[in-house]
């Protein structure tokens, strides 16, 4: 059974664009700020959400979304707000995932996590920092329940290990287009271009590349060549500087409607 992102990744590549992949970590700027967040994705033309797992020891995030993770916790953000935050987005009628590390998987319960995936109506799971020799109980889970399981591929990936990493990947490729941490940045690293040529030798999933989109300019760039065009930090940073609620939505919803102009211009 083809999930709601395989489902999305049909329609794009038949509307020739590459898609819009929002992420927030749940609990963030509130528990009910956050799903007030998911709507202004949607309002905003987002095609996907991607719900971060907030947790305390983030390797592979910058400081925007360590402090949003952090005030997540604060506000005692778990399992359950993520899952919360993840129906919201599928009630919406959105593809939606969620981003975690592997501990939280681990503490819950692996067949139990990803079983609480599909009671939620979600697509997959983006494990940033679990290693496909790690990974026999989740793909076992993964298989049980159908759900994509989304692998991170980086430019150190070796070519020898790419085909490995990519044929255990379902719904999307995660191409990070840095070396380093999560973040906005002035450019998108012309790395990111070459990752996604290297890893198109390999299969024949659709590449979704995250780590340093914030312009509409940046999302046309990366959809020229990217099937999916993940975009984190600039949102997040939208909601630290409003200076209140209101106007933080109102900056999401602006930003995700530039954003989805770009990925419609990339082609």
């Amino acid at each position: 059974m083809p999930t709601p992102l395989d489902d999305l990744f049909i329609k794009v590549r038949a509307e020739n664009r590459a898609a819009l992949i929002a992420y927030i970590p749940a609990g963030f700027p509130s528990i009910e700020g956050c799903k007030k967040v998911i709507k202004a994705f949607v309002d905003g033309g987002v095609d996907a959400i991607e719900i971060g797992f907030p947790y305390s020891d983030p390797v592979m995030d910058g400081p925007t979304i360590q402090a949003a993770a952090d005030q997540s916790l604060a506000h005692g953000t778990g399992a359950a707000e993520v899952f919360g935050a993840l129906k919201t987005a599928t009630d919406l009628g959105v593809a939606a995932v969620v981003m975690t590390y592997w501990n939280p998987i681990e503490r819950y319960g692996v067949e139990k996590f990803a079983q609480s995936i599909v009671d939620n109506g979600g697509s997959g799971v983006i494990t940033p920092d679990l290693t496909i020799e790690e990974s026999q109980s989740w793909k076992a889970a993964v298989e049980k329940t159908g759900i994509n399981p989304i692998y991170v591929v980086a430019p150190s990936t070796s070519d020898s290990r790419l085909p490995l990493v990519t044929s255990q990947c379902g719904g999307f490729i995660y191409a990070a287009s840095l070396m380093g941490v999560t973040g906005t940045r002035t450019s998108v690293s012309s790395g990111a271009a070459d990752l996604v040529a290297r890893i198109r030798t390999t299969s024949n999933l659709p590449i979704s590349v995250g780590l340093g989109v914030s312009t509409r300019e940046q999302a046309k760039g990366v959809a020229g060549y990217a099937d999916g065009v993940i975009v984190g930090s600039a949102f997040i940073k939208a909601l630290q500087e409003a200076p209140d609620e209101e106007s933080g939505l109102a900056a999401v919803r602006s930003l995700a409607s530039e954003l989805a102009l770009g990925v419609r211009e990339g082609r």
